[in-house]
């Protein structure tokens, strides 16, 4: 497995030691999440959408309605900037200027592709087992009508980086601060609540696996 390149666009400039160019540490943070932010320029201002995202291979599918302006520029070729954020924490430090958060992050640059028809419900499947692993055996399969609504995009991960403080200090010795002052660290994660059940299904369906088994993972248990 072959180390990120550093191009201009992904050279970190800001606190470089940071900076991971291990690709498994960036297929770590995509797999890890499951919404980024997709930026492009439109009409010559910055957009930015919040996107679910799974990654297959070497690239992150992404999808949306073929009747967004917004994903049908993609599509014709806008490059494109996909941020992954993973926040792990906040650093209690003993001045507001060294506060700070610890964090995993991936920023990947490219132009998307779409993906064909005949790929498409693979594509989708692909995505929707990240999001919601199993749910597809449980429900009904997608129509046509739906497929051909739904636009899907491919943007390789080949031009991208990360950027991982997770392990930085909160402080460092002698630098004469007061150490009466607490300082530390608030972790942070992302934790499952119970399922509610729409009030539209009947009464005493159970709860199906899939939802239970995302349920257990996102409150940090095992399968």
């Amino acid at each position: 497995m072959t180390d990120l390149p550093l191009t201009p666009l992904t050279r970190v400039r800001r606190l470089p030691h940071y900076q991971v160019t291990d690709r498994a540490a960036l297929y770590e943070v995509v797999d890890g999440a499951l919404a980024a932010t997709l930026a492009i320029v439109r009409d010559g201002r910055p957009v930015a959408l919040p996107v679910g995202i799974g990654r297959d291979g070497d690239d992150v599918l992404v999808h949306g309605s073929t009747g967004s302006d917004f994903f049908r520029r993609i599509a014709a070729g806008a490059p494109v900037c996909l941020t992954v954020t993973q926040l792990l924490g906040l650093k209690y430090a003993r001045s507001l200027f060294d506060s700070s958060m610890r964090y995993r992050c991936a920023v990947v640059h490219g132009v998307a592709s779409v993906v064909p028809a005949e790929d498409k419900e693979r594509a989708l499947l692909a995505l929707s087992e990240h999001l919601m692993p199993g749910r597809a055996a449980e429900v009904r399969p997608m129509t046509g009508r739906e497929l051909a609504a739904t636009l899907v995009l491919r943007l390789p991960l080949a031009e991208a980086s990360v950027k991982d403080n997770a392990a930085s200090a909160v402080e460092e010795d002698g630098d004469g601060e007061d150490r009466t002052v607490w300082a530390g660290e608030l972790p942070l994660r992302v934790v499952a609540g119970e399922p509610v059940t729409s009030p539209q299904t009947v009464g005493g369906t159970p709860v199906p696996a899939s939802v239970r088994r995302s349920q257990l993972v996102a409150s940090g248990g095992t399968v």
